[in-house]
């Protein structure tokens, strides 16, 4: 396994080569450059260090993206202490118990968490720092009052004669040295905290640099949508953008469809990491609409026509994205193959990429010019997989991988860890996938989900939905089995619902039903779809949370 070198050597490597060119922009806000970067994350040092803090203590942090959150992460991993991000979408309670079971020594909140949290609640913590100004909330502890208050001083003193490249000293970080704890929010109800060392964030932003710096230069933008506390976000977003030199910016706020739209529009990003959520919308709401109208059904039909048609589809539908960006990676859940095979056959430059936290999070990709539909690439340099079936390229099995990337094991979880990496490395995903003779692998679903036929027929629940998600009316879908019979729950079409009655809307729903069971063999039909008034709950990277509707 190539364990490789230091990552904190990544970092100031960017820092320096890049150090007056914009780095971090809050969008419509401040921008740092490289070199604010440096001053702030060496700041942060000194008040860890005149606070007691030493390598290896625990330093969380939870808000919403901001050029101060990327700050504080910086400045604790190349301190040489663990960071651990917290969604800011969890609730209080959720921050409390992570914050507490972490033994996180200090808390940086973003103005939105600090209105939730209840101090009293993380009595082991010693203090808790507001990210937009750095400023005291809470403060248990004399050094760390004294190291805040003071610390212009102790800056200026450290520093005289200003601060330069050559006084840039990061921590030494080791491979199998401990780099954070990534608390999963996962669609299982239970959080585990995913032990990730430096060598896993040095897999993902060496790969990301080697296959993707030669198209992302140093200096073009790139727009961070993703949370930062989720592995996806925080390792292909920032880690590999700020250690690529590009110029980050990142939406602060709740990131609506409308702010998302004129985001792409204002900054227009040299490559854009998404979640299928995000795609899907803007495929359905404004490209499906037009292409599916009787007149354009009739000039894709004519050969020479369709050619110039869907380049001009394409070209529209990619200056949504800004008209700039090399290509599009979707990953965390799988992408609708509707929406995936009208993409491809437009030429558009999109591709699917596979991970999970446990591998910070790269497992496979392909660029988008190798892009197999229905896949999710091949495995990534320096990781292995394989399929733990009798034959993998038709008989789905789970799909385990080892190498750089792994995590160490779950905090405080020893039967966890141990259920989930074998004596030989192997990382056992939970997914189910099968590959083929050019080592592209496609997911099959979630071994959880998977349900059994009244004759023991194996049924992948997502392979269904993907069908019923296409269909008039249908937003969302989940199935599930009662009583040995498959249900689909249909959240509708919220744009839609006000053109029908209930009744009507009944009635659409099974004529959809009848429509896709004529796809779907006798053991995985439909008996039933019945209704929701509510969106399903997700998680932050927008899966369903399934559990909670299989009751």
């Amino acid at each position: 396994m190539n364990t490789g070198s230091s990552f904190n050597q990544y970092i100031k490597r960017a820092i320096v080569n890049n150090w007056d060119a914009d780095a971090l922009t809050d969008y419509q806000g401040q921008t740092l450059q490289f070199h604010d970067v440096a001053r702030k994350i060496e700041k942060l040092h000194i008040m860890f260090e005149n606070c007691g803090i030493q390598k290896g203590d625990k330093i969380a942090v939870c808000g919403r993206n901001s050029a101060h959150w990327a700050v504080t992460f910086l400045a604790t991993i190349t301190y040489g202490a663990v960071a651990v991000p917290i969604l800011h979408e969890f609730n209080a309670e959720q921050i409390h118990n992570i914050v507490n079971h972490s033994e996180s020594r200090i808390l940086f909140v973003g103005d939105f968490i600090a209105k939730e949290i209840v101090p009293a609640e993380m009595p082991h913590l010693e203090g808790i720092i507001n990210l937009p100004d750095f400023s005291l909330m809470v403060s248990r502890s004399e050094k760390l009052t004294y190291a805040r208050e003071h610390l212009n001083m102790m800056f200026g003193s450290k520093y005289p004669k200003a601060f330069r490249k050559e006084h840039i000293d990061y921590h030494e970080d080791s491979p199998d040295e401990l780099a954070l704890i990534n608390y999963t929010s996962g669609t299982t109800g239970f959080s585990k905290g995913v032990m990730l060392p430096y060598r896993g964030l040095w897999g993902n932003v060496d790969f990301c640099i080697r296959r993707l710096g030669k198209q992302v230069k140093a200096g073009s933008p790139v727009l961070d949508i993703l949370p930062m506390a989720h592995m996806y976000g925080l390792s292909i977003e920032f880690l590999f953008g700020f250690c690529n030199g590009s110029h980050l910016f990142f939406l602060n706020r709740l990131p609506s469809p409308t702010l998302i739209a004129k985001a792409f529009t204002d900054i227009r990003p040299a490559l854009v990491i998404s979640v299928p959520l995000i795609i899907e919308k803007i495929i359905r709401k404004k490209v499906f609409p037009i292409i599916q109208s009787n007149r354009m059904r009739l000039l894709l039909s004519m050969p020479v026509v369709s050619k110039k048609v869907k380049e001009k589809v394409c070209e529209q539908v990619y200056n949504a994205f800004g008209g700039r960006a090399y290509e599009i990676i979707v990953g965390g859940a799988a992408l609708s193959k509707e929406v995936e095979q009208f993409l491809m056959s437009i030429g558009f430059p999109i591709t699917v990429g596979y991970g999970a936290t446990e591998c910070a999070p790269l497992i496979s990709y392909n660029d988008w010019h190798d892009h197999v539909s229905g896949s999710c690439g091949k495995a990534i340099d320096n990781m292995e997989v394989r399929i733990d079936s009798k034959s993998p390229f038709d008989i789905p099995g789970e799909i385990l991988t080892r190498g750089t990337n792994v995590m160490l094991g779950y905090y405080k979880n020893e039967e966890a860890t141990q259920q989930a990496l074998d004596a030989d490395g192997w990382y056992h995903t939970g997914d189910l996938g099968t590959i083929d003779e050019q080592g592209n692998i496609f997911i099959r679903g979630r071994i959880k989900n998977m349900l059994l036929g009244a004759s023991g027929q194996n049924i992948y629940p997502e392979e269904i939905e993907d069908k019923l998600n296409s269909m008039p009316m249908v937003s969302e879908s989940v199935v599930i089995q009662q009583d040995e019979k498959l249900v689909a729950l249909v959240y509708p079409d919220q744009d839609e619902l006000m053109n029908f009655s209930r009744e009507e809307l009944e009635g659409i729903m099974e004529q959809n039903r009848k429509s896709l069971n004529e796809q779907l063999p006798s053991y995985s039909r439909l008996t039933a779809i019945r209704l929701r008034e509510e969106e399903f709950k997700k998680t932050p990277k927008k899966s369903i949370k399934r559990y909670l509707y299989q009751e």
